[in-house]
């Protein structure tokens, strides 16, 4: 997705097979330091290993850096803790569940390993850039951080942006108005509601972003694309906007 002397950004789209939902796994290297982005679980740890040694050792990986605690995120956990030395960067809500994805017998090899993010979210050191944790909570999850790299200026969005597409997830949507069809039902239901769609988008318009690549589907890439999804995302009712008493009348 982007390369320099210095800097690579990778994108892995095709790593899940079967009845799991379709996901990306991005992967930053920077000067020989490296962070793989929401790593997935038991579907994509073994092709998703074998896929980046082209690029870095699994044993070399410096951070796994996570949006949230779903299974689909980090539940492959415990293979990268015996496999490499990384440290695990999560959400300081969520720093005190991930030793439940973690057998017993591996306490010891995951501790001093995590690095919880505070609300405000973080820069994380990279070499001699950074890695900028930006809150997103609520969107969906009530600790959730996206991930932004100032040197290539691409967002990390997580489930913001997500969308369920039949092919080519790695294409960057060209028509917007018909990508929207397969991202509104995901995002009435996920996220929570058009306040903190709000929020976000106020500060995203902040940054200098050129491309939005969430955790599943299709990426916005440009200035003009990026907006478009901005604009939307804005505007969107969503969660507790769209819930009644219907919702909540007992079977």
């Amino acid at each position: 997705m982007f390369e320099n002397d210095d800097h690579m950004v990778l994108t892995f789209t095709d790593l899940v097979k079967g009845e799991g939902i379709q996901s990306n796994q991005m992967v930053i290297i920077h000067e020989g330091h490296s962070a793989i982005f929401d790593p997935g679980g038991d579907l994509t740890y073994m092709p998703l290993s074998m896929a980046i040694t082209k690029y870095v050792k699994v044993k070399d990986i410096e951070y796994v850096i996570a949006t949230h605690q779903d299974p689909d995120i980090v539940s492959s956990l415990d293979k990268w803790l015996i496999y490499s030395e990384a440290k695990i960067v999560i959400s300081q809500l969520w720093e005190r569940f991930i030793p439940h994805l973690i057998p017993g017998y591996m306490k010891e090899k995951a501790e001093g390993r995590m690095i919880a993010i505070p609300d405000q979210g973080m820069n994380i050191p990279m070499g001699h850039s950074i890695i900028k944790a930006i809150p997103a909570h609520f969107l969906h999850s009530v600790g959730n951080f996206h991930f932004y790299d100032p040197i290539s200026k691409i967002l990390f969005s997580g489930d913001v942006g997500a969308s369920l597409v039949d092919s080519e997830p790695e294409q960057p949507v060209r028509d917007f108005e018909k990508h929207v069809k397969k991202m509104l039902g995901f995002h009435q239901r996920y996220m929570v509601s058009n306040k903190v769609c709000r929020l976000w988008v106020n500060m995203i318009r902040e940054m200098d972003v050129e491309m939005i690549v969430p955790q599943h589907g299709r990426p916005f890439k440009g200035n003009e694309m990026v907006d478009r999804f901005l604009d939307w995302f804005e505007t969107l009712e969503c969660g507790i906007d769209r819930v009644n008493q219907q919702y909540y009348t007992a079977p």
